[in-house]
């Protein structure tokens, strides 16, 4: 599953929703993951309405081509998850995403409710995953004991924009402010040790591209594997900077030939260009081919 580009989308707007999915009659984009949003998104007046959308465009099936189906729900806190995941939870759902976590039981509630709702739906236990928010200075804290909540964990999102109103940052952000390497890097280690996806959070300035890129340049080398959008012209822009480029695939598919040819010979040691090709080094040009579309076999 690609996760370089993953767009919020108001649950509510079904114009919104249908081109989101491809389900209106639009040529279908190269946008990763829709997530449906019934949390900010939604206003408090129309949620039980875009409950009833996502129920209903969740049954239909997804073209190929077309975006893995997330769907975020409402906080724990909130007392509307429930509902929430009885909507959420169908055939045509990947992940269910939870807002605002701070501690592993809030996680282990969302998984009760999405396992009772997969005996419901008839789905095998396991197939829906979650995907955890971490949007405040607890929550940053408690990221690692989040990562490992629940098997099901699919990635930690980083919420940027609540977490710097939650550590007291001004409405205007820029340098380090605007970066929040601590942030980034704590959130990235913490779903790498669980061996889960970290994900980066918005580019809140729309019409800003070269900030868009530089932003997702630096996040990608901090090692996000991609991150949230509010807009769709953000879209490709984030999957360039996040996909490798052809002088890293050519360099990955070189490794991994040597590497093989070393072992068909039983080499112990191989080496490419100078370097010695031990496991992390295979294992990175592994990862490179898969991002890229083209696993090695």
């Amino acid at each position: 599953m690609r996760l370089r580009s993953l767009l919020f989308v108001p649950a509510g707007r079904r114009r919104m929703v249908e081109r989101a999915l491809g389900l209106a009659e639009v040529p279908a984009g190269t946008l990763d993951v829709a997530m449906l949003d019934l949390e900010d998104g939604t206003a408090q007046s129309e949620k039980e309405a875009a409950r009833a959308l996502v129920a209903e465009v969740l049954t239909r099936p997804a073209a190929p081509g077309t975006p893995v189906r997330f769907v975020r729900v409402n906080a724990a806190a909130t007392g509307l998850m429930g509902e929430d995941v009885r909507a959420a939870v169908r055939p045509g759902v990947a992940a269910v995403m939870l807002p605002k976590v701070e501690t592993p039981e809030e996680v282990r509630s969302l998984e009760a409710a999405i396992k009772a709702r997969e005996r419901e739906a008839g789905l095998a236990s396991g197939t829906v995953r979650v995907v955890a928010f971490v949007e405040s200075a607890r929550g940053l804290l408690a990221a690692p004991a989040l990562a490992s909540a629940t098997p099901r964990m699919l990635g930690l999102m980083l919420g940027a924009e609540d977490y710097a109103l939650d550590i007291g940052l001004p409405p205007r952000r820029e340098a380090e402010a605007l970066q929040l390497v601590y942030a980034r890097s704590a959130l990235v280690n913490a779903a790498a040790a669980a061996r889960i996806a970290p994900l980066d959070g918005v580019w809140p300035q729309i019409p800003d591209i070269d900030g868009l890129r530089a932003d997702s340049l630096l996040s990608r080398r901090l090692g996000f594997v991609g991150r949230s959008l509010i807009h769709p012209t953000h879209v490709d822009v984030v999957n360039e900077v996040y996909a490798p480029d052809e002088a890293e695939v050519a360099h990955a598919r070189r490794v991994m030939e040597a590497f093989a040819e070393g072992t068909r010979r039983g080499q112990g040691a191989v080496a490419l260009d100078g370097q010695m090709l031990d496991r992390p080094v295979v294992e990175r040009a592994r990862r490179t081919l898969e991002t890229a579309g083209t696993p090695w076999d």
